[in-house]
């Protein structure tokens, strides 16, 4: 049995979709980011990093990870399933979920803030990481373009970016033009434990996006 400690974040997604993709048992524990409580000791002793997600694997130990892309790649390989085991087609794989990491995540993530958080808004900032979103975006579709998935097969490469790109109006970032993108979203958005995946922790049990926006925007202010 696997426990995952999460939140209802792209990152916190990226891990329950993967565990529903994967058919895997798992119990979840709904972590209050506006409260902080992944900064509480308890969770320290999990994640020393104080953040969503981590998880426990009960059935190895007690064994813990943390660091979303980390959690996918451990609990693919347990399955063996959504990353290959030959050498260049797990590249492939990897390649793909590190340009969500470094690029995606990261750069939607600013936007978020700048565009979504701040009290005041810093138009130089917002540009940059919207425009730079954007730019990743136009990655993502020249890839599709002749590929029907980021990798060779459907894999944690394309859980990883979906949970991301899929919130692209909340960033304010327009997929206008990106076909090849539009049609990848669309076939994700279909799947099932994509739509299970994105509701752990389930709405009515966590604190909405907008209440997390406010709650940033008064500790920036601090």
């Amino acid at each position: 049995m696997i426990d995952l400690y999460t939140a209802r974040t792209p990152n916190g997604f990226k891990v329950s979709v993967t565990l529903e993709e994967l058919e895997m048992p798992y119990n979840f524990q709904s972590i209050d980011l506006s409260e902080l409580e992944q900064k509480q000791d308890w969770f320290l002793k999990i994640n020393p990093n104080g953040r969503i997600p981590a998880i426990i694997d009960r059935d190895n130990d007690d064994f813990v990870v943390f660091e979303s892309g980390a959690i996918m790649i451990y609990l693919a390989d347990k399955a063996g399933k959504l990353i290959p085991t030959e050498t260049k087609a797990r590249s492939c794989v990897i390649q793909w979920l590190m340009f969500q990491m470094g690029g995606v995540g990261p750069m939607m993530g600013q936007a978020n803030v700048f565009y979504r958080c701040f009290p005041e808004k810093y138009q130089p900032a917002i540009d940059r990481y919207q425009n730079e979103s954007r730019r990743l975006f136009e990655v993502v579709d020249s890839r599709l373009k002749s590929s029907e998935w980021l990798a060779d097969d459907y894999s944690i490469a394309d859980i990883a970016n979906w949970c991301w790109i899929r919130r692209y109006e909340w960033s304010g970032v327009s997929i206008d033009g990106l076909d090849n993108l539009k049609r990848w979203l669309s076939a994700m958005d279909d799947r099932s434990a994509c739509q299970q995946g994105i509701n752990v922790p389930p709405k009515e049990d966590a604190v909405s996006d907008i209440a997390r926006a406010e709650k940033i925007a008064r500790f920036v202010k601090k």
